[in-house]
C-alpha cells in the first residue's frame, strides 16, 4: 500500500520518460538520447510530488501512532491523557504549515517535531483573550510568578472563565528546568490550572535547528544572533500553538507589570473602533509586550517569522508585515507610515510595564521602561460609611488600617496569627447590602488574607455579645472577599475579618468598599 500511494508518482515518471526517450530516440538519425526540457520538468516535479507523499505519510503515521496511544489506559495522573490533549494533538497537526519545513528542514526527521509537550493545562478553548508568555532560563533573577500574579490580581470571575494564559517554556536541553517551572506554577496557582485558565507547555526536543550554523549579521554577536533567533522560533511556535484556542492573541514576556483592569480595557478598545481592517493592537510601546493580534491572523504571522527567522528581530519582522501589506513601493516613507498606521492602532496609556532588569540573553542588562505606562495604582479608595476601627494586627509605617478605610493610602499588617481581627463598628447601624476586601496589590501581590471570614453582627444584638452572634457572611478566596448581606440581617452594627490561622507572610489589605 505504501508503494502504490508513495513511490507511484516516480514509478511513472520513469516509465513516461522511458517511453517518450524510447519514441524520440528511435526516430533520432543521429541515435543520440534527446534532452527534452519539458520531460525533464515534468520528471522534477514527480519527484518533488513523491518527496511530499514521503513527509505526509510520516504524519499520518504519527497521527496514527498519538491515536493509538491515546487509547491505551494509563494510570499515571501525570501522564493521564485527556480529551483536550487530543484536541490539541488534532489541532496541531491541522494547523501545520506546509513550508514550515521548507524553513526547517530538520523538522522533517522526526514526526512529532511540531508538537507541544503540553507539561499542565486542561485544554481551554473558545475563550476571548490568550495570553502568550515566553519563558528561560535566567542566570540571575525570575520575574515569572510576579508577572503571572500581576496578570491575575483583579480579573473577575467572568474574565477567568473567558481566558488562557500559556506559559512557554522555551527549553528543550533540560528537562528538569521545564518540570521545576511546571511544579513553581502549580504550587503558587493551583486554582488556575485546574480550571484551565493557566496552562504550561513546553516544545518538542527536535524543534529547533543547529544554532551553531547561523551566519553574523548586523554587527551581531554569535550569541546574540542565537538569541535573537531562538526568540523567533519561540514566539512561531507559540502562536501557532495558541491560534485556535480563542478570538485575540496578545503576546506578552515573563517580566512585566499588568495594569489593574487590563482584561476589561482591551475588550473594550477593540469594541470601540470604528474600522475591522486593523491588524495589530499596541497596548504597550515596547518590542513586543501587549501586542495583540486576530488569533486567525496567528498562521500567517508565524509562517513569515519562520521564513525570516535567522535574519532580523521579531520587532523588525513584525513592522515587515505590515509593510508587505500596506506600503506601495511607488510611493514616498511618509505615505507608507500613514498606511501601516490604518493597521497598528495604538492604545494609551500603556497596559503592560517592562519591569526586568536582567535579560534572558546573558549579560544584556534592560532598562527600557514604557513611559506611557505611567505608576500603577497600589490601592483603591472608596468613600465609606462612618465607621469606628479596630485591630488586632500591627500596621506598618504610614499603613495604617485608617488611612485604608479613607481611600488614602493601603493597609498593611504584620504577619497575622489565628484570632488576629480587623473591626468596622458603626455609630449608628445601617443598612450594608454588600461588601468587598481585597489584599495585596500589584507590587505586593503575596501579602493576602488566607482562612480568614467576614462577620456581621445584626443591630438587634448587643456588642456585649458581639463574639457570640457574630454570622459568618463569606471568606477570602484568592485574596478578595466579597458578597452581600441578606435583608433579614439589616440593619447592621458591625462588620469583622477574623484570621483562623497563623500565616507566613505579612497582610496587605488595598480596597475596602463597604456598599450601602
Amino acid at each position: 500500500m505504501r508503494l502504490t500511494h508513495v513511490k507511484l508518482g516516480c514509478l511513472l515518471a520513469s516509465v513516461f520518460l522511458s517511453l517518450t526517450w524510447f519514441t524520440a530516440y528511435n526516430g533520432n538519425d543521429k541515435g543520440e538520447p534527446p534532452y527534452d526540457p519539458k520531460m525533464i520538468q515534468l520528471y522534477e516535479r514527480l519527484l518533488a510530488a513523491e518527496s511530499r507523499g514521503e513527509l505526509v505519510y510520516r504524519e499520518l503515521s504519527s497521527l496514527l501512532t498519538s491515536l493509538r496511544n491515546l487509547t491505551i489506559p494509563n494510570n499515571n495522573s501525570s501522564t493521564n491523557v485527556t480529551e483536550g490533549l487530543i484536541k490539541r494533538r488534532l489541532g496541531l497537526l491541522s494547523s501545520r504549515l506546509p513550508n514550515a519545513y521548507l524553513y526547517l528542514p530538520h523538522l522533517r526527521d522526526h514526526a512529532d517535531s511540531l508538537n507541544p509537550n503540553v507539561v499542565l493545562g486542561q485544554g481551554r478553548t473558545g475563550v476571548s483573550l490568550v495570553l502568550g508568555i515566553p519563558t528561560v532560563k535566567r542566570q540571575k533573577q525570575s520575574y515569572l510568578v510576579s508577572t503571572l500574579n500581576s496578570l491575575l490580581y483583579d480579573l473577575s470571575p467572568s474574565e477567568r472563565e473567558d481566558t488562557v494564559i500559556i506559559v512557554f517554556v522555551a527549553e528543550v536541553t533540560c528537562s528538569r528546568y521545564v518540570n521545576t517551572v511546571a511544579e513553581l506554577i502549580k504550587h503558587n496557582f493551583p486554582k488556575d490550572v485546574h480550571s484551565g485558565l493557566l496552562e504550561v507547555v513546553s516544545p518538542s526536543q527536535y524543534f529547533y535547528p543547529n544554532f551553531r550554523r547561523l551566519r553574523e549579521t548586523f554587527g551581531d554577536s554569535k550569541d546574540r544572533v542565537k538569541w535573537r533567533t531562538k526568540q523567533n522560533l519561540d514566539y512561531s511556535f507559540l502562536m501557532l500553538y495558541a491560534h485556535e484556542k480563542g478570538t485575540y492573541y496578545v503576546q506578552l514576556e515573563d517580566d512585566i507589570v499588568a495594569k489593574p483592569g487590563y482584561s476589561q480595557a482591551m475588550k473594550t478598545y477593540v469594541r470601540s473602533l470604528a474600522s475591522d481592517d486593523w491588524m495589530l493592537l499596541e497596548f504597550s510601546q515596547l518590542g513586543f509586550i501587549g501586542k495583540m493580534f486576530r488569533a486567525r491572523d496567528l498562521p500567517m504571522i508565524a509562517e513569515f517569522f519562520l521564513m525570516f527567522h535567522k535574519d532580523k528581530p521579531i520587532d523588525w519582522l513584525l513592522d515587515h508585515i505590515l509593510w508587505v501589506k500596506a506600503c506601495n513601493p511607488e510611493k514616498d516613507a511618509k505615505d507608507c507610515n500613514l498606511q501601516k498606521g490604518l493597521l497598528k492602532l495604538r492604545y494609551k496609556p500603556s497596559l503592560f510595564q517592562h519591569v526586568g532588569l536582567h535579560s534572558s540573553l546573558p549579560g544584556k542588562v534592560q532598562k527600557l521602561k514604557d513611559k506611557d505606562f505611567g505608576k500603577a495604582p497600589l490601592f483603591a479608595a472608596h468613600s465609606n460609611p462612618r465607621a469606628e476601627l479596630s485591630s488586632s494586627l500591627k500596621h506598618y509605617q504610614q499603613h495604617t488600617l485608617e488611612r485604608a478605610y479613607e481611600g488614602q493610602d493601603f493597609f498593611w499588617g504584620l504577619t497575622p496569627t489565628a484570632e488576629d481581627f480587623i473591626l468596622l463598628s458603626f455609630p449608628q447601624p445601617l443598612t450594608v447590602t454588600g461588601y468587598l476586601f481585597r489584599s495585596g496589590n500589584i507590587e505586593i501581590n503575596g501579602d493576602k488574607f488566607y482562612n480568614t471570614t467576614v462577620e456581621v453582627l445584626p443591630s438587634d444584638v448587643t456588642n456585649i455579645l458581639l463574639h457570640v452572634c457574630l454570622t459568618l457572611v463569606g471568606s477570602f478566596v484568592d485574596g478578595m472577599a466579597e458578597g452581600q448581606i441578606d435583608a433579614q440581617m439589616q440593619p447592621i452594627s458591625a462588620l469583622r475579618l477574623l484570621v483562623h490561622s497563623d500565616s507566613d507572610v505579612w497582610v496587605l489589605l488595598s480596597e475596602i468598599f463597604i456598599k450601602l
